[in-house]
This record gives structure tokens, C-alpha cells and sequence, in this order.
């Protein structure tokens, strides 16, 4: 009779170990609530609603970030995702610098707000509503991206006392024009403040002032040189600003940070308000989109940071979309002060969502997002409307699904497809 052979003892482990064994396995979604993204690779409802995990604590803050290659689907999931948060009551505030957003602004029932150099609608990006810290913040970077330099202590000094000044007046609104003025000419009580005099002040203030007096009479006069243009429609179902007029344009990064300063002070205003009235603050979802043009201005990380870092404060999703992650290398060389912020932002973005990557770009995704080698590999070999997502710690890979209503509000390839067909 033959020996038989001794059987090995079967292997236990935690769901945990389990999990890092069988990635995409050991996950099941995020539970129910939230708004529906597609499925999972389990072919399960797969949902996502960023308040909702703040909530249950999954994630840590609301923030998202996404990147995709060209035509992997990252648009069609941004667009949809937005409409079908304003079902729910969310409220997107968009920069639109390819004015494609239109559609979606029209589904939800409102118009694009468009900018054009000397049109008839301005935003004003240092309004008071914004709170002293977002006002300074963002003219630190508006004269840093002017200069295309770090601002001296001297300059930081003119420029904060410039803008302490115009917000002393209470009947006043303050403006650029008005700080441009006080950076020409400085006053006496500014001069005192910084220990110096008026005609000193004024000698190291002047390239600050040159370089913001662009904003106001040069070739971007006309949009943030003056009170915000009263009747603009900001209580609807989303707030869509059309950058397209300068898509082509170097001052693009620039136009794209005044104009989120300025949603982020009316958004700011709109929750100060509902605090007044004593009545729950509508949530909101701020989009940039094409981040790594607005990175590029120096000091706009800075900015961007302090925004990203206020958003649980606020109940404000901020949502960055760019192609790659090597699109951060846009922000300043490695290891500068910009490129760390602008690579920061992923540390302020719990949820990350990555479709397809050219092999070249994979390395580096997974050394900034801290993917498992599995992860990593797959990236190339995504489909279409495939992604890794990536919310806190846990992974899950997602086919998203669009309805017959939203592929045309989504679809970005039209003019494409009418010309292959002609």
C-alpha cells in the first residue's frame, strides 16, 4: 500500500494580508451614498460622494485629483460627475479655459460667464468677502507670476501694507487699480509701518506695480480691474467661467488664478451668509481644470495650497485635472519650492483618479501616488473610461458609465467626428 503523500496545512491570513495578496479583490466599493460612477471590477454599483467619506472618516479631506491621457475618459467622468452632483444639490464652480463646459452649464439650466479682454464683465479677484489671508495670499502670487521672481521682503512688505490700506475704507470695495495706485504712490502711513519713507517705498514697490498694471490696462484690462459686475447669475445649479479667449495665451495661468480667487471669494460670501441666515450651506465642487497652466505662474502653488487646505473649513470640493503627473514638472525645477508645492497637492487630494499612462509616466505616478507595483503595471493597459482609483488607502479599479442624456453633454470629440465623416 502506498504512503500517502502528507498534505501541507492550508494558509491563513487577515482580509488585509489577503487583500494585498488578491489586489481589487479584497474591496467591495465604498458603501452605499454618493452619486453613481460606473462599476467595479466585481461588477458592483460603484459610488463616490466626497462629503459623505469625510463623514465616515474614509478620507481625511474632500479634495480630488485626476489624470488622464488624452481621450481615456477623465473628461466624460469630470462632466458627468458634476452633473450628476447638482441632482443632489452640489454646485459646481468651474474655470473653463477650453470653454467645453458649455453643454454642461445649458443641462443645468444657466450660462457660461465668458471673459474677454474689455468685455463688459468683470471679477474682482481681491474682493473683501475672501478674507484677509486669500487676499494676500493671492496678490503674493499674482505679483510673483507678474514678475516671473520670488517677491524680496521689501516688496512683500509694500504689497501687504498697499492692500491693508484699500481694505481700511469700509464704504470702498477694494480693486486692483486701487493697490496699483498705493504701489506707485505710497502714503505716508504705509511708509511708517515698514520704517521707511514714501519716496523709498515707492522706488522698491515699482516693479510690483508695473507688473499688476497688466492686469489692469494692459492685455488684460478690463475683467479684474473693478467691482465685480452686479447681476451675474451665482445662485443656480452651477457657476461656469469661460476662459477660452485666452487658451492660446501666455497670461492663461494668470487669468485662471484670478478667476478661481474670485470663485473662491463668492463661494466664501455665499457660506457667510448662510451662516447669517442661520441655514445650511449649500456644498460646492470648484474645478480647475488644466492645473498645470495655472502652476506654472510662480507663487500659484502657495495660493492653490492655502485653498486646498481650507476646503473642509469651507465644505468645498477642489477638483485638479491634468493629463499627467509629469505636467507638475510645469510648476519649477525638481526640488524647488514650486515644484514641491505643486507636488503637495496630491497629499492634499485624498481621493485620486488615474486613467491610462504612457509607460514613460508610469515610474513617477507611482512614486508620488504610492501605488503597489500591480497598480502601477496596469496603468498602460487601461481601456477607455477605466480607472485606478485610489480614495485614502484603499484601491478599486472602475469602469465608468454614462447615460444617453450625458454622452452629449459630455462628448469633447464632436467636431473630430464630424470631420472623419465628411
Amino acid at each position: 500500500m502506498r504512503q500517502r503523500l502528507a498534505e501541507r496545512p492550508g494558509h491563513r491570513a487577515t482580509t488585509a494580508n489577503a487583500q494585498a495578496i488578491y489586489p481589487f479583490f479584497g474591496e467591495n466599493g465604498l458603501g452605499d451614498g454618493g452619486v453613481l460612477i460606473g462599476t467595479d471590477i466585481h461588477g458592483s454599483a460603484f459610488t463616490y460622494d466626497p462629503f459623505v467619506l469625510y463623514e465616515r472618516r474614509i478620507v481625511s479631506n474632500p479634495n480630488l485629483f485626476v489624470a488622464g491621457e488624452v481621450g481615456a475618459g477623465k473628461s466624460s467622468l469630470i462632466k458627468s460627475y458634476l452633473y450628476r452632483q447638482a441632482l443632489f444639490g452640489r454646485v459646481p464652480w468651474i474655470a473653463d479655459p477650453k470653454g467645453e463646459y458649455g453643454p454642461l452649464a445649458r443641462a443645468l439650466h444657466v450660462e457660461p460667464i465668458r471673459l474677454v479682454p474689455g468685455g463688459t464683465i468683470r471679477l474682482n479677484p481681491v474682493a473683501r468677502d475672501s478674507g484677509w489671508d486669500a487676499q494676500l495670499n493671492l496678490l503674493r502670487a499674482l505679483a510673483a507670476g507678474a514678475l516671473c521672481r520670488r517677491l524680496d521682503p521689501e516688496e512683500e512688505g509694500a504689497a501687504r501694507e498697499a492692500l491693508r490700506l484699500v481694505n481700511d475704507d469700509a464704504k470702498v470695495e477694494p480693486t486692483l487699480p486701487a493697490i496699483v495706485d498705493l504701489l506707485f504712490r505710497p502714503r505716508a502711513p504705509m511708509a511708517n509701518r515698514l520704517v521707511t519713507t514714501t519716496r523709498a517705498l515707492a522706488k522698491a514697490s515699482r516693479q510690483i506695480a508695473l507688473g499688476l498694471q497688466r492686469l489692469c490696462e494692459g492685455d488684460l484690462r478690463g475683467m479684474f480691474d473693478g467691482p465685480t459686475t452686479p447681476g451675474l447669475q451665482l445662485d443656480g445649479r452651477a457657476v461656469v467661467l469661460d476662459l477660452s479667449a485666452f487658451y492660446e495665451s501666455s497670461a492663461l495661468g494668470l487669468v485662471m488664478t484670478c478667476s478661481s480667487a474670485w470663485q473662491r471669494g463668492m463661494i466664501t460670501a455665499l457660506h457667510a451668509e448662510a451662516e447669517r441666515e442661520e441655514r445650511p450651506a449649500r456644498k460646492m465642487i470648484n474645478v480647475f481644470d488644466e492645473a498645470w497652466r495655472a502652476l506654472a505662474v510662480l507663487g500659484v502653488g502657495e495660493w492653490l495650497q492655502a485653498a486646498f487646505k481650507l476646503s473642509r473649513r469651507d465644505g468645498v470640493q477642489n477638483i485638479v485635472i491634468m493629463h499627467r503627473l509629469s505636467d507638475l514638472s510645469a510648476a519649477g525645477a525638481a526640488g524647488s519650492r514650486e515644484r514641491e508645492l505643486a507636488e503637495g497637492l496630491l497629499h492634499d487630494a485624498q481621493t485620486r483618479v488615474i486613467y491610462r499612462q504612457v509607460s514613460d509616466n508610469v515610474a513617477l505616478t507611482r512614486e508620488l501616488l504610492g501605488l503597489t507595483s500591480v497598480e502601477a503595471d496596469l496603468l498602460p493597459e487601461l481601456g477607455d473610461g477605466v480607472a485606478l482609483w485610489k480614495v485614502g488607502k484603499r484601491g478599486f479599479l472602475v469602469q465608468h458609465r454614462l447615460s444617453d442624456i450625458e454622452r452629449l453633454i459630455v462628448d469633447t470629440d464632436g467636431h473630430m467626428a464630424e470631420r472623419k465623416r465628411l
